[in-house]
């Protein structure tokens, strides 16, 4: 039996029970995974990030390789060691920053040459690359290099970056296969790009999938499309992804958005929202509500966050403390609402499990 398997377990209409195998142990799907960028999730001991029943977290190599290096961190271990974390970990491969630096990076048809956001130095990345920096790192699952076009983008634009994100995913396997493929430890998923075109979307997908990676991401959605361009490119793509392969949406974290992807089909996703929001006092809460701690509303307020949330945070502190130390500017304030933010996604995805299970009682 090989150390990468998917097995669905149950199935309620789309919506997917599943668990995924790696060489550091599973992990339960639909899954969310928070984002360490810098091997480090901001703020939170690896302790505190499992405690809120978080099983797989990612990294992103693009930022790693430009510090402390990948090479450097192979000398000290690899990623796991490096960053205290037993459990499963996926890196990005940084096609997600073509996107983000704007005017600083240049694409071509052989990779993507950029400016570093810490020194100015100038870096080069390319299909095969991006897996040699994984590679080094050694999470469990590395992605391809792709091509991410902006939610506005035309359709010149979102065909061009699908061709090449489809031209770097071939390169891509070549590699991984010429090293083995995932008998040497590590799988590699592919990504679909499309921009909001539905046929190009459904093309990636059927396309994609004939590299047959080890499992198959959506990529490119959540930057700037509307809902319903999201819910027209993402069921447009999961119609023509293996059914006994896991699905990768990339880059989503809002409730509303989880729910309506894995009723699609999805299976894993990952976003730096619950930190982010939690180090701006901003709290998830039930009904698509966000708590925003700075408002004069909670300075007397008793209550804690959630009633009944088995968090750290709102089983020991009230709304009108957590708006002090938001008032204060203190930093423990943005810890404990990211560990509640992560706590919220992952009972989330708890109840998403047991809805997709019911179907098989």
């Amino acid at each position: 039996m090989t150390a990468f398997r998917f097995e669905l377990l149950a199935q309620n209409g789309a919506l997917r029970r599943g668990r995924y195998h790696t060489p550091h142990g599973t992990f339960e799907t639909p899954c969310f995974a928070p984002v360490g960028t810098y091997a480090s999730l901001k703020g939170l001991t690896p302790e505190q990030v499992r405690d809120t029943g978080t099983e797989l977290i990612l990294a992103n190599s693009y930022h790693l390789q430009v510090r402390p290096g990948a090479e450097r961190i192979q000398r000290l271990g690899g990623l796991h060691r490096f960053m205290h974390w037993d459990g499963p970990i996926l890196t990005d491969s940084g096609g997600y920053q073509v996107f983000s630096l704007g005017g600083k990076v240049k694409i071509d048809d052989d990779g993507v040459t950029f400016q570093s956001v810490i020194d100015g130095s100038t870096h080069r990345c390319t299909p095969e690359s991006v897996l040699t920096f994984q590679r080094q790192l050694g999470p469990d699952i590395a992605m391809v290099l792709d091509h991410c076009p902006p939610g506005e983008a035309d359709l010149p634009t979102m065909r061009d970056a699908h061709e090449r994100t489809l031209r770097w995913a071939k390169l891509a396997r070549d590699t991984h296969d010429h090293w083995g493929g995932s008998a040497r430890g590590q799988a590699v998923f592919g990504i679909c790009q499309g921009g909001t075109d539905p046929g190009l979307r459904a093309a990636a997908a059927t396309q994609m999938a004939a590299l047959d990676f080890d499992g198959y991401a959506i990529g490119g959605l959540s930057v700037g499309e509307t809902k319903q361009q999201m819910a027209v490119a993402l069921d447009a793509c999961v119609t023509w992804l293996p059914a006994g392969k896991i699905r990768y949406m990339m880059g989503v974290g809002m409730p509303e958005d989880l729910l309506a992807a894995t009723a699609a089909g999805v299976d894993m996703f990952d976003c730096v929202i619950p930190t982010r929001h939690g180090r701006t006092h901003e709290a998830f809460a039930p009904g698509g509500q966000v708590l925003k701690l700075r408002n004069a509303q909670y300075a007397d307020d008793p209550r804690p966050l959630v009633e009944g949330c088995a968090c750290y945070c709102c089983q020991n502190f009230s709304r009108a403390y957590l708006r002090h130390l938001a008032v204060a500017n203190e930093m423990l304030g943005g810890i404990l609402l990211s560990l509640h933010n992560i706590h919220f996604l992952q009972d989330l995805m708890r109840d998403i499990r047991a809805r997709a299970e019911g179907a098989m009682r």
